[in-house]
């Protein structure tokens, strides 16, 4: 089994990043057979999405349609297509996701999803192109913002769920916001990311 986590932090070593490690023993502790790959979105070459809408209208059958950019979403995405698994962590900016996350969530939209869906009488809405199933969680993370006050400030957590239903068929599994870690300290959260990567095991 393939677990792939994806990081959006571009600070390592930092509270989402050890939340993510945390969440990974917790799935570690309850999986047999496991191969694990971090990817930490700062350390990877990742263009913005063009909008070229060459991928959304490929008539490819595979699982994955092409992208015209060349850079190190070819590896990751090749990493995304064999993961049967996802634990995916981002701190929170402005409300939502890192510019990281984001260019990595584009990137991935309309690769891995085909403009066949329909809401109400909306057609053209994103479906995943394959039909393997995975399963995700989600690590949302805020400096000052308390749990408390989470409706208000966390846009993420909805982003990264829908992004990953639609594009890579993943169900969410579970998802933790991790709040005003300045204060509390990211040590508070701990046992839940734990439990929250068993949840995903």
């Amino acid at each position: 089994m393939n677990l792939v986590a994806i990081v959006g932090s571009p600070r390592k070593g930092k509270a989402t990043d050890r939340l993510v490690d945390r969440a990974l023993e917790g799935v570690q502790s309850g999986t047999e057979d496991l191969r694990v790959k971090k990817i930490n979105l700062v350390d990877y070459d990742i263009g913005y999405c063009r909008n070229c809408l060459s991928c959304r209208d490929a008539k490819t059958r595979g699982p994955m349609a092409p992208c015209v950019l060349r850079d190190d979403m070819d590896g990751i995405r090749e990493d995304l297509l064999a993961s049967d698994l996802l634990v995916v962590g981002t701190p929170v900016h402005m409300g939502s996701v890192t510019a990281l996350m984001m260019t990595f969530l584009e990137r991935i939209c309309w690769t891995f999803a085909k403009p066949e869906g329909r809401v109400f009488t909306l057609r053209g809405c994103p479906v995943p192109r394959s039909k393997k199933r995975r399963k995700a969680v989600i690590i949302v993370v805020s400096g000052i913002v308390p749990p408390i006050y989470r409706r208000f400030c966390d846009e993420a957590t909805a982003l990264i769920r829908e992004t990953l239903k639609d594009s890579l068929n993943a169900k969410t599994v579970g998802d933790m916001y991790a709040g005003a870690v300045e204060h509390r300290g990211v040590e508070h959260y701990f046992e839940k990311a734990f439990a929250l990567g068993r949840k995903l095991a």
